[in-house]
């Protein structure tokens, strides 16, 4: 009998399972009733945010996938809310190390952009909003893209409206094993900034906001080659919203947090098939 070939989403589920399993250990505790796995929660939850689609609805086609339910030793479904709770215990830390272990399977370049997107913390339609006079608040979020691969580096989450010079410092920080070269467009523009990335040998290609006729200057200086890879930001952005939603499914900010990250951790595994 032929082999079938293996379907894009069977090869992101095994490639969610690999990197589960590098990830965390097979049970939370040893009091677990050891019933599901940990890698199986993780890639049944990123399963969801790559389907974009409810618990409910992931698990009724579930039914359906004997594939995707061996790749992952499944040989039960969980309840909505086993896996509701699974996504609850489960820190910001542990999908932290999955995105950091997902780049590593991305070819980067170390030429490194940073931008920011807002995302809805309601799924209502614009239309409903606007007819009802609504005002939806937005998260914040600043993302670090490497331009090679589109890999996402890191993320920043903030449901306040915090200036992005005061974002990039945490964002340097954490990265600089990874970035050599670091795109920012206006919004960045802070001496700040360019004096930390370039104590942690980071090379900032960032532009001035024109005051004067220096700035104008220096900006004109700028590689505009290296600095035009910047877009690459906002192809992954729109790609985000596209793909996995333009709003979080959450209620509680935590909760929007994960879910934010869990979608950038898809997006990874997703260049990798």
């Amino acid at each position: 009998m032929q082999t079938l070939p293996k379907s894009q989403l069977l090869r992101f589920v095994e490639q969610a399972y690999h990197l589960a399993q590098r990830a965390v250990a097979r049970y939370s505790s040893k009091f677990s009733k050891r019933r599901y796995t940990l890698h199986q929660h993780i890639v049944l939850l990123c399963l969801k945010v790559r389907k974009n689609t409810t618990y409910r609805t992931l698990l009724d086609e579930l039914i359906e996938m004997p594939r995707i339910r061996c790749a992952i030793h499944l040989e039960e479904l969980p309840s909505t809310s086993t896996l509701c709770k699974a996504f609850n215990r489960l820190d910001m830390a542990v999908w932290r190390v999955l995105l950091n272990l997902s780049v590593a399977l991305l070819p980067t370049n170390g030429i490194v952009g940073i931008d920011a997107s807002g995302f809805d913390r309601s799924h209502a339609s614009k239309h409903y909003t606007k007819r009802a006079k609504l005002t939806i608040q937005q998260l914040k979020v600043t993302l670090l893209v490497d331009t090679r691969s589109n890999a996402i580096l890191d993320l920043h989450v903030t449901t306040t409206r915090k200036h992005d010079s005061k974002i990039a410092p945490s964002l340097i920080k954490r990265n600089t094993d990874e970035v050599a070269i670091l795109l920012g467009d206006k919004g960045y523009d802070d001496q700040k900034i360019r004096a930390l990335a370039r104590e942690d040998d980071v090379r900032p290609v960032i532009k001035h906001r024109e005051f004067s006729p220096l700035h104008k200057a220096w900006n004109s200086r700028l590689d505009a080659d290296l600095y035009g890879q910047r877009n690459q930001n906002e192809t992954v952005n729109s790609r985000l919203k596209r793909k996995y939603g333009a709003f979080v499914r959450s209620r509680r900010w935590w909760k929007q947090f994960r879910e934010l990250a869990i979608g950038c951790l898809t997006h990874n595994i997703d260049k990798t098939i």
